[in-house]
């Protein structure tokens, strides 16, 4: 095992002692608070300590064979079991590794899912819809909910700007990689004489913020309109100025919302995601010397600048961050992005060992 590692769960399995003494303390389970949050972070080590007991334990079962290998009336035997304890061994060693990877505070939390079209005029606005609708019945797979908080059509349909909140479980886990520029190649429904057209869309993934006192959003620096929602017209069409354009005067973000028909509901949403995007920029701020490294830029939506490509004549995506192509484009429009986000996934943990590691 490597030293760094062993040396961190050394260091672990002591805190873990130290949590268990502190909650068998009279003190401690009077305090409600305190007691919430020992038990918290008992729980979140217990399987990691759990794992290395077993680990430690199938170091001596090696330690114990090895001692018998010079007996020749035991030395198969000892072999066998040498053989069984170190593929324990290995095994163990890995899980240990992956519960060492630290968790994301975000991954749990829902989030805002903006697409804006690109370079590319109308075809990007279609390929704008195109995207959203692919994250929307991915959400569907997961059993996710989404809801449409704001939309901007194009000239010729599709989206100027859209954007979704989605909600279930490890939201932004799965959805943390998708920030960046989208590149598609295809033959526009404008385009009489079949030649393959570029476009661009930029997607940004906004955790929502657990408690709106994370930052501070003084009431004198907003301006608040409300306007009538666009819809497609029927009985639902909204007759009442209730959708909400919050801008926040210093930093000149703006954000709407025209779901609800209540203008209390829609304000209550826009500044939600007002929130999400304030704390966003502090945090692009705090870690601006590691923005090369970042997955989370988004770029200006140039087709230069792009993390993914989406080639219709030939039904092949690329992600080039991994250098991954998948022949399946119809299949991952329509939702199946799991095959995408997984080798995403596996990337990033190699990542996150290989960093621990050096540490």
């Amino acid at each position: 095992m490597n030293p760094s590692i062993r040396g961190k769960l050394e260091r672990i399995a002591e805190r873990f002692g130290e949590v268990m003494a502190l909650l068998a303390e009279p003190e401690t389970q009077a305090d409600n608070n305190r007691f919430r949050d020992l038990s918290r972070e008992y729980a979140q080590l217990e399987p990691l300590i759990s794992c290395y007991r077993q680990h430690l334990a199938a170091e001596q079962e090696i330690a114990d064979a090895g001692e018998l290998l010079s007996d020749p009336e035991m030395a198969a035997l000892a072999k066998d079991e040498l053989a069984a304890a170190d593929a324990k061994r290995q095994t163990l060693e890995h899980e240990l590794q992956c519960l060492l990877i630290p968790t994301d505070p975000n991954d749990q939390s829902n989030v805002f899912l903006e697409v804006r079209a690109g370079t590319g005029g109308a075809e990007a606005a279609l390929f704008a819809d195109d995207l959203m609708r692919m994250y929307i019945r991915y959400a569907e797979l997961l059993g996710w909910r989404s809801e449409l908080l704001t939309e901007s059509p194009g000239e010729l349909g599709g989206y100027k700007e859209a954007v979704i909140r989605i909600s279930g479980t490890g939201v932004y886990s799965r959805l943390k990689f998708e920030p960046g520029a989208h590149r598609v190649q295809r033959v526009p429904q404008t385009e009489s004489q079949g030649r393959v057209h570029t476009s661009a869309c930029t997607v940004a993934v906004l955790p929502e913020v657990d408690s709106i006192d994370t930052i501070d959003i003084n009431a004198a620096d907003l301006r608040i309109d409300t306007y009538r929602s666009s819809g497609a017209g029927g009985q639902h069409v909204n007759k009442t100025d209730s959708a909400i354009r919050i801008t926040h005067l210093p930093s000149g973000i703006v954000v709407e919302c025209q779901e609800e028909r209540s203008q209390h509901k829609n304000r209550a949403k826009a500044m939600a995601l007002l929130h999400a995007k304030l704390l966003a920029g502090a945090r692009e701020s705090q870690t601006s010397e590691q923005s090369e490294s970042r997955k989370l830029q988004v770029g200006s939506g140039d087709r230069s600048e792009r993390i993914r490509t989406y080639n219709f004549p030939q039904n092949r995506l690329t992600d080039h961050r991994i250098n991954l192509t998948l022949y399946k484009l119809d299949e991952i429009v329509n939702g199946q992005l799991d095959q995408v986000i997984e080798p995403l996934l596996a990337e990033y943990r190699t990542e996150q060992l290989a960093a621990m590691m050096d540490g």
